[in-house]
């Protein structure tokens, strides 16, 4: 045992020179990482395992002085078996921590849909459900819908807020239109008709929206990211990324103009709801006595006190 690990450190100190010169010429050659450098070649090959060929030829010196052919050979050859092992398990950790980045990107995904939601329910919209959308909606709404959908699947649950907000004045302003108007009122038709109109119209720039977004959806900016860090990059290469990094800036702020183009539909819808609230088209019930029973009450209440029954 003493003389096979004599000769496997003779063989691992003798290898580490032509994987050297190897890897000074090409560092992906001799290193299993997946951005080799030429310094992390000059620590493995003339650091890190020669001082292990030293630790285990000081170990194995208390077997003696026989060191065998069958561990001299085995050390010649342990970096070139120990490689193609180490890219495999480096790769394989790779993917698990892609897997798991994605995973967490997922979660922080469904949390940041959830807190969107919960934000609109606490300030009172309707929310949409993508997931189970009722037979009996008009083409507004179905519509609406299916651009959430699409928004949610671009993974830009910032944007589908919008769907949300449209659907909220839509579906109140035409309750209370309902609620203002006698059914088969021509002013009713003509009312429901020119805010159909707005929300087809709103529809329209959210489809825009959530077609720039499935396209910003397929930049896969991370990646991006990921190699313009890179050093040892070619020119050509780097020249691409860049520019594909500003198409997918360029695609942002093209989203953010439309987002804010869309917003003055759902104004237009805010102001109609405001003006359709002030109508007073339904007859009071008190009538025009109303105030003066208002007035005799509080005089009634002030004056309360007469009425105490006197011991």
């Amino acid at each position: 045992m003493f003389a096979f690990l004599q000769g496997f450190a003779y063989g691992l100190f003798l290898s580490c020179i032509p994987w050297f010169i190897v890897g000074m010429i090409k560092p992906r050659l001799a290193l299993a990482t997946a951005r080799p450098r030429r310094w992390q070649v000059l620590v493995r090959y003339n650091v890190v395992l020669p001082f292990a060929s030293l630790v285990l030829w000081l170990t194995s010196l208390w077997g003696g002085f026989g060191p065998s052919l069958g561990g001299w050979l085995l050390g010649l050859a342990a970096v070139a078996i120990t490689l193609p092992v180490e890219r495999r398990l480096r790769r394989w950790l790779e993917r698990r921590q892609e897997r798991r980045r994605e995973r967490e990107r997922v979660r922080a995904q469904q949390r940041e849909r959830e807190w969107v939601e919960r934000q609109e329910r606490e300030a009172g919209l309707l929310v949409l459900d993508v997931d189970h959308a009722t037979g009996d909606a008009d083409e507004i709404v179905v519509g609406l819908v299916a651009i959430k959908r699409r928004l949610l699947g671009a993974g830009r649950p910032d944007l589908a807020v919008q769907a949300d907000r449209l659907y909220t004045r839509y579906h109140r302003l035409t309750a209370i239109l309902a609620d203002k108007f006698r059914s088969g009122e021509l002013t009713l038709e003509r009312s429901r008709a020119l805010v159909a109109d707005v929300a087809r119209h709103g529809i329209d720039g959210l489809t825009g929206l959530a077609a720039l977004a499935e396209a910003l959806a397929s930049i896969d900016i991370d990646y991006v990211r990921r190699r313009l860090e890179a050093r040892a990059l070619p020119s050509d290469e780097r020249e691409a990324l860049r520019a594909r990094q500003e198409l997918s800036l360029e695609t942002e702020r093209r989203l953010q103009a439309l987002s804010g183009r869309n917003e003055a539909v759902i104004t237009a819808l805010d102001e109609a709801l405001v003006a359709v609230s002030r109508l007073n088209m339904d007859t009071p019930l008190a009538g025009s006595n109303g105030e003066h029973a208002l007035q005799a009450l509080r005089q009634f209440s002030h004056g309360a006190d007469r009425y105490r029954r006197r011991p």
